[in-house]
C-alpha cells in the first residue's frame, strides 16, 4: 500500500528496503545545481581588465568553454551568441575537473575557472579577487579569466533558485532532519544560495569525485544520510547514501543509482517520501503489536480449553482482516503540496 500510494504521488520507490530505511534518516544532503536551482544558469556580469574589452573577453571565454559540457559553459557560449560575437575554433582543450578549463584559442592560452586553477598556474589574481568576492557574495558563480599567463577579467553566472526550494527545505527541517547543501561553488557563493534556501549547513568546493566521500564522512559520524541529486556526477553519492533520491527530471544515470525517484522534479516530494516511510513503518509496527497482543491473550485461553477451535479460527480470520484494513488506512496519505497525480 505504501509503495502504491507513493507511485500515485509521483514518488517511485525501487524496493521495500528503501521505503523502510527512509524513516530512519536524520540527515538530508541536497545537491545545488539542478536540485535546489533550476539548472539553467545565465551570464549576469562581465569584468574586463585592460587591454581587453568586455566583448573581446567574452568571445575568448566562450571559445574556451565551447567544448565543455558543464551547464555554466553553455551559459557563456549562449551569451556570446546572443551578442553576435565571433567564437573562434579551439586549438587545444583540457577540462580540469572541479576547477575550470584551459584552452588554446587563436594562439592564446586561455584559463577560465576558480582562483585555485589560476594560482596553480602561477597567475596573480589579486586584481580580480575583490570583484569575484563581491559577485560571489551576491550568490553568483564567479569565474576568473587569464590570457597568456596574465589575469584578464571575471565572468559571473547565476542559476536561479527553484521557487519551491525554500518550502521544501522547511518541510524537511520540520520533520527533524538536518539539511545540508552540497556544491562545488566557493564558500561565499554557496553561503549566499544556502541562505536564500534556508539552509544553515553547507558543504562547499566539493569536487564531483569527492561527493560520495562527503556522504560517507557524514555516515561515519553516526548519521543516517539521504542524498538528493539529479546529475551524472551525483550518481556515486546517491549510491553511497543510505537512501538516494533522484530528481525525475535529471539524468538516467542518477535515476538508476537512486533508491527513490521524485518523478515531478519537485523537491517537496522528498519530504513526502520521508513522511510516507514513517507512516508505513508506523502501520507495520501497529500491525505487529496487535497481532502479538492478540495471540498472547488468546493462547492461555486456548491452552486451558476456554477457547474452542471454532472460535479460535474465526478470531484468527478477524485478526487478518484487522491487519489488512489497518494497512489500507495508508491510502488516506496525502501529499503536502499540490503535485499532479501520476496516472
Amino acid at each position: 500500500v505504501g509503495t502504491g500510494k507513493g507511485a500515485q504521488a509521483g514518488i517511485l520507490i525501487r524496493s521495500a528496503a528503501a521505503l523502510e530505511t527512509a524513516h530512519k534518516l536524520d540527515t538530508i544532503v541536497l545537491d545545488k545545481t539542478g536540485t535546489l536551482t533550476v539548472g539553467a544558469p545565465t551570464l549576469t556580469d562581465l569584468i574586463a581588465l585592460p587591454p581587453w574589452t568586455e566583448p573581446q573577453l567574452l568571445a575568448l571565454v566562450a571559445a574556451a568553454e565551447s567544448r565543455s559540457e558543464h551547464p555554466l559553459a553553455g551559459a557563456l557560449v549562449k551569451a556570446a551568441q546572443e551578442r553576435a560575437l565571433v567564437i573562434d575554433e579551439v586549438e587545444e582543450f583540457t577540462s580540469v575537473t572541479g576547477r575550470g578549463v584551459q584552452a588554446q584559442v587563436g594562439g592564446l592560452r586561455i584559463l577560465v575557472g576558480t582562483t585555485r586553477l589560476l594560482n596553480e598556474n602561477q597567475i596573480d589574481t589579486s586584481g580580480l579577487q575583490a570583484g569575484a568576492d563581491r559577485l560571489a557574495g551576491e550568490g553568483k558563480t564567479a569565474m576568473l579569466v587569464a590570457v597568456d599567463g596574465t589575469a584578464a577579467g571575471v565572468v559571473a553566472v547565476a542559476d536561479t533558485l527553484k521557487p519551491e526550494a525554500p518550502a521544501a527545505v522547511a518541510a524537511l527541517q520540520a520533520l527533524g532532519l538536518s539539511v545540508h547543501m552540497l556544491t562545488g561553488d566557493n564558500p561565499r557563493t554557496a553561503a549566499a544560495i544556502a541562505k536564500l534556501a534556508g539552509i544553515d549547513q553547507v558543504l562547499a568546493e566539493v569536487l564531483p569525485e569527492h561527493k560520495a566521500a562527503e556522504i560517507q564522512r557524514l555516515q561515519a559520524g553516526g548519521h543516517q544520510v539521504g542524498m538528493v541529486g539529479d546529475g551524472i556526477n551525483d550518481a556515486p553519492a546517491l549510491a553511497a547514501a543510505d537512501v538516494g533520491l533522484a530528481i525525475g527530471t535529471g539524468t538516467d544515470v542518477a535515476i538508476e543509482a537512486s533508491d527513490i525517484t521524485l518523478v515531478s522534479g519537485d523537491l517537496r516530494a522528498a519530504a513526502d517520501a520521508v513522511r510516507l516511510s514513517r507512516r508505513t513503518l508506523g502501520t507495520i509496527k501497529a500491525n505487529l503489536f496487535w497481532a502479538f497482543a492478540y495471540n498472547v491473550a488468546a493462547l492461555p485461553l486456548a491452552a486451558t480449553g476456554l477457547l474452542s477451535p471454532l472460535l479460535a479460527g474465526g478470531a484468527m480470520a478477524g485478526s487478518s482482516i484487522f491487519v489488512v484494513t489497518n494497512s489500507l488506512r495508508l491510502r488516506r496519505f496525502r501529499s503536502d503540496y499540490a503535485a499532479a497525480p501520476v496516472t
